[in-house]
């Protein structure tokens, strides 16, 4: 019989075996298997079945009355062994042995062989059901998971705050060092430590610790005239363990070779997700600290605020022309640091976080791409006098992809048979035939007209029911006296929308 070396486990929240254990309406005991160090589960099963390997998926309590015992004494021993072995080779977390109907006590070969295999084996008294053990399991491990989730939500929290105190990057680190209870270490481009957090770690951590950050720091270019091939790109984290100390780096985004690395006695789950946090904020720290665009786009503020015309301060922000960017996350509503991965994603420091929606203004030579878990709508490229109407059409970009579930949707730029009447007409004409129009009815018309008459669609866009969408139409209908089915009715309509 071939053993696995590893068996993988369910990503879901370990359960210490203690914490079962100590459940009182349970009265489980432990009566064979190591104690140290706290085994976990990832799960509880009922089976009966002589070898339970192929339904493991490893991780689980496996619980099991014994009917599949041998009633005869002397095939007892072989049986529990390799009954044990296969549990051990599926990666099963414990055994709980049900008392009665079948056995009246736990066998004591099951027992021996457990202990021989390592494997913890729990007594289930009478009056536990099997069902309410896995529900017991599952309470825990939904308890694991709120628990999980709160403390990278208070972690988010206090990393924000502390980028935004007046020294930033020491904040960020012993914030840092706070949450995973070790060490935070800034290492800059030459490897050198430049700012560190938390307690000292064990001998021997330290250097480990800057040899890490060597493995996902960017290698440089190579000497001029030196004909090599491309080095294998760095990857973005990695982790190590030295000792009783579990190491992490992870390269920051601002493309300076600056590096972040943890050094604790523990790794936890959620612990990724904070670290990563953290290397967002401190990528924008090092890429201000090091470019000085964060003075370029104080100075360009002020001039902007005493009376400077865009045209004039946007040499200061890198460029002539910009494209404005809409972005909402899906399921949730927007916050600092999601705004603030959205613009370096994006390639930009220069973001507006809103109530529901990030607006970001990005270079015009940059081609904004869709990011996972937003709706995104982007403006054509506009001088800095047209910027107020690139933010127009990238809210209405926005709007439109959020109602096709696009990913992303860009506004159109080409030119239009609009283009050919004077702005000043076409106003004026908008103005007199939207007249019997307040703000609502218009902006629900021109959703509906944007999206081809979908009230499906234009509910979504506007966040509201179906049924409100075709009130506000035949309403719209009723004040300008025409009919909406006509091709022709809704290309004027939409001309005057457009200028409105």
């Amino acid at each position: 019989m071939t053993e696995p070396a590893a068996v993988p486990v369910p990503p879901t929240p370990p359960v210490p075996l203690a914490a079962l254990l100590a459940r009182e309406d349970l009265a489980l005991r432990r009566i064979a298997g190591p104690r140290e160090p706290d085994p976990v589960v990832h799960g509880a099963h009922a089976s009966e079945m002589a070898d339970p390997y192929p339904y493991l998926l490893g991780g689980e309590l496996l619980l099991t009355a014994g009917a599949h015992l041998p009633e005869a004494a002397a095939g007892l021993d072989t049986h529990c062994d390799d009954y044990v072995a296969r549990i051990v080779a599926a990666g099963g977390a414990a055994l709980g042995f049900g008392l009665a109907p079948v056995h009246d006590t736990v066998p004591r070969a099951l027992a021996a062989a457990c202990e021989a295999r390592g494997l913890p084996l729990l007594e289930v008294p009478p009056q536990t059901t099997f069902s309410g053990v896995a529900r017991a399991v599952w309470q825990l491990m939904a308890q694991a998971r709120h628990d999980g989730l709160r403390r990278v939500t208070e972690a988010q929290q206090s990393l924000a705050a502390a980028a935004s105190r007046p020294d930033p990057v020491p904040s960020v680190l012993r914030q840092l060092a706070r949450r995973v209870g070790g060490r935070a270490v800034l290492y800059g481009p030459e490897g050198t430590e430049v700012a560190a957090a938390g307690r000292e770690p064990e001998s021997g951590a330290g250097p480990a610790l800057a040899r890490l950050a060597r493995v996902v720091r960017p290698a440089g270019p190579p000497p001029a005239g030196t004909a090599t091939a491309p080095a294998a790109p760095a990857p973005s984290s990695a982790t190590d363990t030295t000792g009783g100390t579990r190491l992490a780096a992870y390269a920051l985004g601002s493309g300076r070779g600056f590096v972040l690395g943890i050094a604790a006695p523990r790794r936890e789950a959620g612990d990724h997700t904070i670290a990563s946090v953290a290397a967002v904020l401190l990528s924008l720290l090092t890429g201000e600290h090091r470019s000085g665009s964060e003075a370029a786009r104080s100075s360009a503020l002020v001039r902007l605020l005493l009376g400077a015309a865009p045209e004039s301060v946007a040499p200061l922000l890198g460029g002539q022309r910009w494209q404005v960017v809409h972005g909402r996350p899906e399921g949730r509503a927007p916050d600092a640091v999601a705004a603030a991965a959205l613009g370096a994603a994006l390639g930009s420091p220069l973001v507006d976080l809103g109530e529901d929606v990030v607006r970001v203004l990005v270079s015009g030579e940059r081609e904004p791409l869709a990011q996972r878990g937003w709706t995104l709508g982007v403006g054509a490229a506009a001088a800095p006098a047209d910027w107020p109407a690139a933010d127009v059409r990238a809210a209405r970009a926005l709007a439109r992809a959020r109602a096709t579930r696009a990913p992303l949707v860009r506004h159109g730029a080409r030119p239009a048979l609009a283009d050919l009447v004077p702005p000043d007409e076409a106003e004026a004409h908008a103005r007199a035939l939207l007249a019997p129009l307040d703000e609502t009815l218009a902006a629900t018309l021109r959703t509906w007209l944007s999206l081809h008459g979908g009230w499906d669609r234009t509910a979504v866009a506007l966040g509201v029911h179906r049924n409100t969408v075709r009130q506000r139409i035949a309403r719209c209908a009723t004040l300008l006296g025409t009919d909406l089915d006509d091709p022709d009715v809704r290309m004027e309509l939409w001309f005057a929308l457009r200028q409105r």
